[in-house]
């Protein structure tokens, strides 16, 4: 089993920035893909961004430019950096990682935009 601790959501106002990070811990042998996925209220939940163990990254057109997803593989974690945040931004941030072919997700961090 796989545990995600996810941490750094808040509230912030137009403009500003938050930093998310994603701590894995359990029955971890080789973490694939890291990544951040979000769901706004009434929407579909929706890719954010990813890295592979290669360091290979792949992010939402909505957020290039402006977030930046990276991972620290001694420490089993993955982080989100967010810059330039906009209302649109404001949802629930889930962090999933992927071990030996399984997919696990944190419980969620509230990001909330507005001024």
């Amino acid at each position: 089993q796989v545990q995600l601790v996810e941490s750094g959501g808040g509230l912030v106002q137009p403009g500003g920035s938050l930093r998310l990070s994603c701590a894995a811990s359990g029955s971890i042998f080789s973490i694939n893909t890291m990544g951040w996925y979000r769901q706004a209220p009434g929407k579909q939940r929706e890719l954010v961004a990813a890295i592979t163990s290669g360091g290979r990254t792949n992010y939402a057109d909505s957020v290039k430019g402006r977030f930046t997803i990276s991972r620290d593989n001694a420490k089993n974690t993955v982080y989100l950096q967010m810059n330039s945040l906009k209302p649109e931004d404001t949802a629930v941030y889930y962090c999933n990682v992927e071990v030996i072919g399984m997919g696990f997700w944190g419980q969620g961090t509230q990001v909330t935009v507005s001024s």
